[in-house]
């Protein structure tokens, strides 16, 4: 079964957190590691984040820099990638940042119960894909790859994060380490309580490590397939910081 080279992207605490238990959302990135994830986004066909992650963060997930979209233009791809969240429930706001009209095309898989009634809601705003009765990252992988994706940046949650390590379907890891301590239980973690996401012990392989400001990008291969060349866009980022 193909799938893209599948790169997993997150930012955390020191002591591995993704946020704070409340709001306001806990920003762990600065401007420069922000803008590398921005490049990663723009050469993806793809970008993927879970429901909740749409519902909390209301993310965009647009490509920011002008430069880039004209990039993506002049090569005859659309100026940001293809949109793709995943949910159970269908519990999505149809007025979500996700969903404007702002030239990208969106993508929800959802299990085929809920086809049919997420479409309703979502009407022209996103194409909706039933996968069985509950989806499966490899076969959403598998499916991206039928449509064209070669490329996929998954962008979290947590738990969207361990279902792909888990399914097996990630290449690549960008974890982005802020000197900040959380240390609160309630907030969310990356990956979380429960069983070595792959193999056994589940050890990932390094590739590099960049300091980028006050924050380190550490950069893990995470299949045969990863790509282990040096990244430009890394050192790029580390002396405009």
């Amino acid at each position: 079964m193909t799938t893209p080279y599948t790169v997993l992207s997150c930012a955390v605490s020191l002591d591995g957190y993704l946020d704070t238990a409340a709001p306001p959302r806990l920003i762990l990135s600065n401007a420069a590691d922000l803008d590398r994830v921005d490049e990663v986004r723009s050469t993806s066909d793809a970008i993927l984040v879970g429901a909740r992650t749409v519902r909390l963060d209301n993310p965009r997930l647009l490509v920011r820099s002008a430069a880039r979209r004209a990039r993506r233009l002049a090569e005859g791809s659309p100026a940001t990638p293809l949109k793709v969240t995943v949910t159970r429930s269908g519990d999505l706001d149809p007025d979500a940042a996700f969903f404007a009209d702002d030239g990208a095309r969106k993508l929800v898989y959802c299990p085929g119960s809920e086809t049919s009634r997420i479409r309703r809601l979502l009407g022209r705003r996103a194409a909706v894909v039933g996968l069985g009765r509950t989806v499966a990252p490899r076969a959403l992988a598998a499916d991206l790859a039928d449509r064209g994706v070669e490329r996929l940046m998954v962008e979290g949650g947590g738990t969207t994060l361990r279902q792909f390590l888990a399914g097996g379907v990630a290449d690549e890891l960008h974890l982005a380490v802020a000197p900040i301590f959380v240390g609160d239980p309630a907030a969310p973690r990356f990956l979380g309580p429960g069983p070595a996401p792959w193999g056994d012990p589940g050890r990932a392989t390094p590739i590099d490590s960049t300091p980028i400001g006050d924050v380190v990008l550490l950069r893990y291969a995470l299949s045969a397939r990863a790509d282990i060349r040096p990244k430009p866009m890394a050192a790029a980022a580390q002396h405009r910081s």
